[in-house]
């Protein structure tokens, strides 16, 4: 699909991209270069969109070359980042020593710039990124609300943004011959699966999205394994709403970052089509993770984000559990939960509509309306995965927690490793004897134990089992369960162990070691225990 928007970097000439590739390449414009630029604080205050510190640190790096002998070569990411990281106005003569392959008129042909007065300022933002595709990369989105005045345009193209990345460190990246990244907004998705899925079709309600997403991909061919001449073997572009682009198809695995905004309707109003998906309350994941299901290949699996609104007096995944047909896997991790007014807040600073006090004041009234005509009292944002079972009949996964903490990244691995235990223990015949009763466990290698009592007492009143990696558990164990891990050391099966408790705590066997055994089942699934190897 060729695409070509005016309003969007254009990726026609594939001359001027490999151009563009290698002045950014030679001014270490790089996750690191820049880091190593601006130094720590500086980067750190930058990521807070605090971006004082970093340009005092490039005026005084631009000091320092305008002392240089003519003709010294220095590289240095300075005018990049000013241009595009900072939203500063830069001089012809600076941007034509910066880029000395492509010049100002390069940048302007791929509409990476404009004039601004006597100079020139980024047309679309190009931050550098770091993937597990291939190091080093580039991403252009629109400009952020913290370089223009205004609230962003309806059909505002989004970067790298705190979500995005929430998302890619979530994915579970098995090798997968078709991958689809339903909504792809400027690519970020695409590019992680592209690292381990034969094709990926990328989709989008937006044609801009579209047109930088092609921008990326091209810009990127090299670290991609892309041919930019034949860049439908391994990428197709689709336009359309949700799942209409690919009603027709199946995949192996499908990765969504959607619009699941929850925004008030407003009658003739433009929505945001980064964020808002155009339908009420949270009707839009619902929707979607109904249909999922039918776009996956059997044993094809969904990993996406999403919000749900919780009624008052209810529990956060009271609803979310009828958005699942009976049959498909599930498995939902709320990450926060905000009241009415804060989610307000959060996304009328995100489309920058805190700047007009009159348009603030209506909106943030129109939100809490919203939220009122429906009784929600909070809404739940987090992960969602769910598989298509690969066969009739497989004992089905219910899991909805809720993890609040911080949590070792990338997610990914573990997610991944504590689904392949569900589908161990679930082969496992069961709590009683000839399934994991016959097995050998170990405490994994993360896991420690606190005891707590109070002064003098003979025995803990509270045993807590604590993960160090993954989601970071932390479980209470009783006294029964608490003698079984201690016991798991690959030494005795899980039945041996479980009957040795029996007879020491004298408690009828055919009782006892059936219902330890189902405890300690969901301590295997959960990771605090793991079969030896």
């Amino acid at each position: 699909m060729t695409i070509d928007i005016h309003t969007a970097p254009a990726g026609q000439d594939p001359g001027l991209l490999a151009a563009l590739a290698a002045d950014l390449t030679a001014a270490s414009y790089t996750v690191d270069g820049v880091d190593a630029l601006l130094g720590s604080e500086a980067s750190a205050a930058l990521g807070r969109d605090q971006p004082v510190p970093a340009l005092l640190r490039c005026r005084s790096e631009l000091e320092e070359l305008e002392e240089l002998e003519p003709g010294s070569a220095r590289r240095t990411p300075v005018v990049p980042v000013l241009l595009w990281l900072l939203g500063q106005k830069v001089s012809e003569d600076r941007l034509d020593a910066a880029f000395p392959a492509l010049k100002v008129a390069g940048l302007a042909a791929l509409r990476l710039i404009e004039p601004a007065g006597d100079g020139w300022r980024a047309a679309a933002e190009l931050r550098p990124y770091s993937s597990d595709v291939g190091g080093d990369l580039w991403v252009a989105s629109d400009v952020g609300a913290a370089q223009r005045p205004g609230a962003l345009r309806s059909d505002h193209v989004l970067g790298i943004g705190g979500a995005s990345l929430t998302l890619a460190r979530s994915i579970i990246r098995d090798p997968v011959d078709t991958a689809l990244d339903l909504g792809t907004g400027c690519g970020i998705q695409a590019f992680h699966l592209l690292a381990h899925a034969r094709h990926v079709t990328a989709t989008d309600i937006s044609e801009r999205a579209l047109a930088f997403a092609r921008f990326n991909l091209l810009l990127n061919a090299d670290a991609l394994s892309i041919d930019p001449a034949r860049l439908d073997d391994r990428v197709s572009l689709r336009l359309g709403s949700m799942l209409d682009p690919v009603a027709d198809d199946v995949f192996d695995l499908v990765v969504s970052n959607p619009p699941f905004v929850i925004t008030p309707r407003r009658p003739g109003a433009d929505q945001y089509t980064y964020r808002d998906g155009g339908l009420a309350g949270d009707d839009v994941v619902s929707s979607l993770l109904r249909s999922l299901p039918g776009v996956l290949k059997p044993g094809g699996t969904a990993q996406l984000l999403g919000n749900w609104e919780i009624p008052a007096g209810a529990h956060w995944d009271e609803r979310l559990r009828a958005w699942f047909a009976a049959d498909v896997d599930a498995w939902v991790i709320q990450r926060e939960q905000l009241s009415p007014v804060q989610y307000a807040e959060t996304w009328l600073r995100d489309a920058a509509e805190n700047r007009d006090p009159e348009t603030y004041v209506e909106r943030y009234r129109e939100y809490l309306a919203d939220f009122g005509m429906r009784g929600v009292e909070g809404i739940g944002f987090g992960m969602v995965w769910l598989r298509r079972p690969a066969e009739e009949g497989k004992t089905t996964i219910r899991r909805f927690e809720e993890v609040t903490h911080e949590v070792e990244q990338p997610l990914g691995p573990h997610l991944g490793a504590a689904l392949a235990r569900e589908d161990w223990a679930a082969t496992q015949g069961g709590n009683a004897g000839a399934g994991l009763g016959e097995q050998y466990l170990l405490v994994a290698d993360d896991v420690t134990e606190e005891r707590h009592q109070r002064p003098g007492a003979e025995h803990p009143g509270v045993i807590l089992l604590r993960q160090g990696g993954g989601l970071r558990r932390t479980t209470l164990l009783s006294t029964e369960l608490a003698g079984f891990a201690s016991a798991c050391d690959g030494e005795l099966t899980a039945g041996q162990i479980a009957g040795a408790l029996a007879a020491l705590l004298h408690h009828p066997e055919d009782e006892f070691v059936p219902g330890l055994l189902a405890e300690v089942e969901q301590l295997v699934i959960d990771g605090f225990l793991i079969p030896a190897p």
